[in-house]
């Protein structure tokens, strides 16, 4: 690389860790997505979205002149068979929901798939872990949980009961009559949104395949119709897809609770077997877990001379693992390349999603092995590259044959810098572990949060998610965001790399309140022990915000559906498809989302007004855009604000924080 083509790394990111192992890098001439984003420039007409590659007349690119902007000039512009602007941002947005949906609610039918064939007996590795989880999803598809004998009404058998699921799950992916079920958890009046303005999803593959059809040339041409459907299968995501697998990944593997974790790229050791698990199914990476933690494993790891494993995640496999089991993350999605780089790293295991194919180009240098796993993920490049094809029918099985290719490639080490930097956290705040901390063992409930809301003392609720971006500084914009949110009082629920960067911080401790939040929040977290930010999970586990936001309006004093609360959502960081999906389905749900990084939309006004505007008349939720931090967050209180004093509940009043007594006099929900 030559110097100018290289990154300054204390100019792109604020974690010592990443800048240290970026020098190493540069040193060595091995470049990574830091460097790569200082050479590549973005397209200035593709960034507005206004390039149609829908056929092979084109590309056409319809680039918008100042006069336009101004108003100057009329806008004429047209593709050569006549598309508009709106018409080309549109068809290119809403292809963007149908990928993101379609990455999140395959890897859900992905789970539904293993789900069932455990129900079956046929993926004898797997097993229900959470009973209670199972009875209340159980609820959900409208499963019965007794079966009358006589006079009495007696438990049915679980297995019973999961085979019942497992068949009413899988076949949401495919409906193709009639409604999907799971959006019924939204509130009512929400659903009457849905209803009156029939976005209500149909089938989750569907929706996908209906935006494809819509977007081929010469169908759709109303922007405003396109996005009805990119609504309606962003739905069919969110309330589907992505919750549904959130439900039956907590009943096999566990739902969270919080724990302890540790974070950065400080958790590899020198003396032990490395492996990290990178993607976002974990499937597989609980299997890896599993398969360490077994005596033949064990055994083995001594016969290579290591004093056993760390198994670190990377990306959202890492919070899988770490939610669950307080395993270790080696760090975010900018980070993935600079674990190769430590040198310590004996095995790269991959499933799918935010997985660069450089890993196999910087493995190459290094004695690590990248290992795919999947049949839809394979990379064809690299003598370090290995497939190991996973099959959940003989799951640990073949996580041991990968914990084994690791061991044997220990001996294998060069010279290994693992830095020092690691940070302690606590995280696994899930939906029902909310709903215990606020109300106790017997009667959790959600009413002390809406009476803290109420009186003042929690101004609103954000849910800050989504990417890193290389185009930005790596973690700033989250953690800029989020201090000027929990400065005000705002609590924040995080997931994702987003919780990643939060966790690096130090903004996952109870400590963290004093230090960071607003007096208000503060005292409420030092009361209920929690911290001012909570980790709730993966971006699969978005859908848990939305059931917390759920139980919010069930617990009454805070208006009647998601668009009364004084609540937003933010993704200050995002790049992938699946993060515009997650928008949307915020967006129809109610939720006002703040964006860092624009939509692909800024050349085409009309379409602008229909996003920013027009959005929020039809479902109650809108999009907008701010580069700053500490700006966006600002708007977002602003609107917290508006949603309190539509609430009537922006004067002062009367501050009660509820203690254990106080909780226990709650009514059994």
């Amino acid at each position: 690389m030559s110097e100018e083509k290289k990154a300054v790394p204390e100019a792109v990111s604020i974690d010592t860790a990443t800048i240290k192992m970026l020098h190493i890098a540069q040193e060595r001439g091995q470049e990574t997505i830091f460097d790569r984003a200082v050479k590549m420039k973005q397209c200035n007409i593709g960034t507005e979205g206004i390039c149609c590659k829908i056929c092979s007349q084109g590309p056409c690119r319809l680039p918008m002149t100042k006069a336009i902007k101004d108003g100057a000039e009329p806008d004429t512009r047209k593709g050569l068979c006549g598309a508009s602007p709106e018409t080309i941002a549109a068809r290119n947005l809403v292809r963007m929901m149908a990928a993101g949906c379609a990455s999140h609610s395959d890897h859900g039918r992905s789970v539904a798939e293993t789900f069932r064939a455990m129900a079956y007996g046929e993926a004898k590795d797997y097993t229900i872990k959470d009973e209670l989880k199972l009875i209340d999803t159980a609820g959900y598809f409208g499963v019965p949980t007794t079966v009358k004998e006589g006079d009495e009404e007696v438990p049915r058998d679980k297995w019973e009961i999961a085979r019942e699921i497992a068949d009413i799950a899988l076949g949401q992916w495919g409906t193709q009559q009639g409604q999907m079920i799971y959006p019924r958890r939204a509130p009512q009046a929400t659903q009457d949104r849905w209803v009156k303005h029939g976005v209500w999803p149909r089938g989750i593959d569907r929706e996908v395949v209906e935006i494809m059809h819509r977007t081929h040339m010469g169908v759709d041409q109303d922007y405003r119709n396109l996005l009805k459907q990119g609504a309606r299968c962003s739905l069919g995501n969110g309330w589907g897809g992505s919750m549904m697998a959130t439900d039956l990944q907590d009943i096999m593997f566990g739902t969270p609770y919080p724990n302890n974790g540790n974070i950065n790229l400080g958790v590899l050791a020198h003396n032990k077997i490395n492996i990290i698990v990178h993607g976002h199914d974990p499937l597989l990476s609980e299997m890896i877990v599993a398969a360490v933690h077994t005596p033949d494993m064990i055994e083995y790891a001594k016969t290579v001379g290591a004093e056993g494993y760390v198994v670190a995640g990377m990306c959202c496999t890492a919070n899988e693992i770490l939610v669950r089991h307080g395993m270790p993350i080696a760090g975010d999605y900018l980070q993935q390349e600079l674990a190769v780089v430590t040198g310590a790293v004996e095995a790269m295991v991959v499933d799918v999603q935010c997985v660069m194919e450089n890993l196999a180009n910087i493995s190459e240098c290094y004695h690590t092995k990248f290992v795919t796993t999947m049949p839809i993920a394979k990379c064809a490049i690299g003598k370090n590259t290995v497939h190991v094809e996973f099959e959940e029918h003989h799951a640990l099985d073949i996580a041991k044959k990968i914990v084994k290719l690791a061991a044997d490639n220990y001996k294998n080490r060069g010279q290994v810098n693992i830095p020092s930097e690691t940070n302690k956290m606590v995280v696994g705040f899930s939906t029902e572990a909310i709903k215990y901390h606020l109300g106790g063992t017997f009667r959790g409930s959600f009413v002390p949060l809406n009476d803290n809301i109420i009186n003042g003392r929690i101004r609103g609720v954000v849910g800050v998610v989504g990417c890193n971006n290389a185009r930005m500084e790596h973690d700033r914009v989250h953690i800029d965001m989020i201090k000027e949110l929990i400065k005000n009082d705002v609590i924040v629920l995080t997931t994702g790399c987003s919780a990643m960067a939060c966790g690096k911080a130090g903004l996952l401790t109870p400590e963290a309140a004093a230090v960071y939040a607003g007096p208000g929040l503060a005292e409420v977290c030092e009361t209920v022990g929690i911290p001012p930010v909570l980790h709730m999970g993966s971006c699969l586990d978005n859908s848990r915000i939305l059931t917390a936001a759920t139980e919010v309006v069930k617990a009454g004093g805070l208006g009647k559906e998601l668009a009364d609360l004084p609540a937003a959502g933010a993704a200050p960081g995002w790049m992938s498809e699946k993060a515009v999906g997650i928008g949307q389905y915020f967006v129809t749900s109610g939720v006002y989302v703040m964006l860092g990084v624009p939509l692909p939309i800024y050349g085409s006004p009309k379409l602008v007004e229909h996003l920013e505007v027009e959005m929020e008349e039809l479902y109650g939720g809108k999009w907008a855009y701010d580069p700053d931090p500490v700006s966006a967050a600002r708007k977002i209180i602003d609107h917290i604000d508006k949603k309190r004093k539509a609430l009537g509940i922006d004067t002062a009043r009367e501050r009660v924080l509820m203690d254990m007594a106080d909780r226990q006099k709650l009514e059994v929900a």
